[in-house]
């Protein structure tokens, strides 16, 4: 494993309230075992997004309704 790696997973582990980065990597992988249908690129995705969520580079839907002056009646006139 790389030192950059490392240290995300150092911030992540404490970030979650883990004890110690052995729990940590123990609950990775339990949910890895529970979920196979997950693969590396999923798994960077998901990472990707929680980083995004965080930084606050994301908007929620009803921003995103507003701006494209799209709303629940526009949808609901479709079916």
């Amino acid at each position: 494993m790389t030192e950059s790696f490392l240290e995300d997973v150092d911030v992540t582990w404490k970030e979650y309230g883990f004890n110690s980065r052995s729990e940590f990597i123990r609950a990775v992988l339990r949910d890895a075992l529970k979920h196979p249908e997950f693969n590396r690129a999923d798994l960077k995705a998901m990472l990707t997004s929680e980083a995004e969520i965080r930084d606050g580079r994301t908007h929620s839907s009803d921003d995103m309704k507003a701006e494209y002056g799209l709303d629940e009646t526009a949808r609901d006139d479709d079916e």
